[in-house]
C-alpha cells in the first residue's frame, strides 16, 4: 500500500523519525509491539521497527539511522526523502512478539530501542516488573533517551559506551528463567547477550545476517509443478528458483525480515535466518529461503 511521509525530523545524531499516514486519511493497518514494515525506498526495500502507539491507527512511526557503510536505504531516507512524498509499505509484519512474563529485561544498542519502545509502553501500562538497559556510542546519538527517563524514572539505564564503556552484561545469567530478555542491537551485542543467557527466555532481533556456515550443493522440488532444481554453493535457493520462474515473495535476502518464509514438505532444512525461534527452527516446517540451505541431499517445498 502507499502512504505519505507526513514529517521527517531529526531525533539524534544520525536519526531521523519518519511519521507516515494514508494517503486518504483512512485508518492504518494494526499492529503490535515488536512489528515492522518493509518501506520500498526507490529500488530498495528495507524494514524498519514500529516505535510508535499500536493505539494510534492513523499513523506509523519508524526512526532510521544513517548508516555510513550501509547499502543505501539509510542514506535515500536521510538524504532523499521529502515531507509529503509517496512511499510503497508492506506489513506490518511482527517476527519479535512480546510475550507474557513474571519480568521483562530489555536490552538495546543504538537504533535497537526502537521495538522496545512500544513494548515498554504495554508493560509499563499493565504495572509489569521491567527494566531497560540501553547502550549506545555516545548520549547524544541515543534516540529517545531523554523521553524515556522522564517516563519511567527508576527503570531505566542509560549507558553510552563513552562514559561508561561497554555494557556489563554478567548480572544476566543470574536473571531468574521467568524474566523475558529481549535484546536489539548490533551483532556483537546480541552474541554477548547469548553468551551470557544460557537458560531462560531470550528474544533478540537482528538488523544484519548471522554468519553463515559451511555451503553445500542440494536439490530442491516445487511441490506445485513436481520440477527440481539444483541449488549450487553459491547460490541460493531463493536466487534458483526464481530463474526457474516460479512465483515467490522477497525484501530483504539476508534472513532478517521473514517475507520469503516457505513451508516445508520433506527434508532438512539448515537455518540461517535471524527470525525463527529455536522452536520453530526445530519443528523444520518453515524456513527462510533468501538464506537457508539444507542439511538433506533433497528438500520439498511449497512453491
Amino acid at each position: 500500500m502507499k502512504v505519505v511521509l507526513e514529517a521527517k525530523e531529526p531525533i539524534a545524531d544520525g536519526v531521523v523519525l519518519l511519521t507516515l499516514r494514508h494517503p486518504d486519511g483512512r485508518p492504518l493497518p494494526a499492529w503490535t509491539p515488536g512489528a515492522h514494515i518493509d518501506l520500498v525506498l526507490d529500488d530498495l526495500v528495507r524494514q524498519y521497527s514500529l516505535c510508535g502507539d499500536p493505539r494510534d491507527t492513523s499513523t506509523l512511526r519508524v526512526a532510521v539511522l544513517r548508516e555510513a557503510a550501509g547499502r543505501g536505504g539509510s542514506r535515500y531516507v536521510h538524504d532523499v526523502l521529502v515531507a509529503g512524498q509517496r512511499i510503497e509499505m508492506h506489513g506490518p509484519r511482527n517476527h519479535f512478539p512480546l510475550v507474557a512474563a513474571g519480568r521483562h529485561l530489555f536490552i538495546a544498542g543504538g537504533i535497537g530501542i526502537t521495538p522496545m519502545l512500544p513494548m515498554i509502553t504495554e508493560v509499563a501500562a499493565a504495572g509489569g516488573d521491567w527494566r531497560l538497559v540501553y547502550g549506545g556510542r555516545t548520549r547524544s546519538a541515543m534516540a529517545f533517551h531523554e523521553e524515556l527517563v522522564r517516563r519511567h524514572p527508576g527503570n531505566v539505564e542509560i549507558r553510552p559506551q563513552d562514559e561508561y564503556g561497554l555494557l556489563d552484561l554478567s548480572a544476566l545469567a543470574a536473571e531468574p528463567d521467568d524474566t523475558a530478555v529481549y535484546c536489539c542491537g548490533p551483532e556483537p551485542l546480541l552474541a554477548a547477550v547469548e553468551r551470557h543467557r544460557a537458560t531462560g527466555a531470550l528474544h533478540v532481533e537482528r538488523f544484519a545476517p548471522r554468519a553463515e556456515g559451511p555451503r553445500r550443493a542440494f536439490d530442491v522440488e516445487l511441490a506445485s509443478s513436481g520440477a527440481v532444481v539444483h541449488v549450487p554453493a553459491d547460490q541460493s535457493i531463493l536466487d534458483v528458483v526464481e530463474r526457474a520462474g516460479a512465483p515467490v515473495l522477497w525484501s530483504c535476502r539476508e534472513g532478517t525480515c521473514g517475507t520469503c518464509e516457505t513451508t516445508v514438505l520433506s527434508g532438512e532444512p539448515d537455518h540461517r535466518d535471524s527470525v525463527l525461534t529455536d522452536e520453530e527452527r526445530a519443528a523444520n516446517d518453515t524456513m527462510m529461503i533468501c538464506v537457508s540451505r539444507s542439511r538433506s541431499p533433497r528438500l520439498v517445498l511449497d512453491i
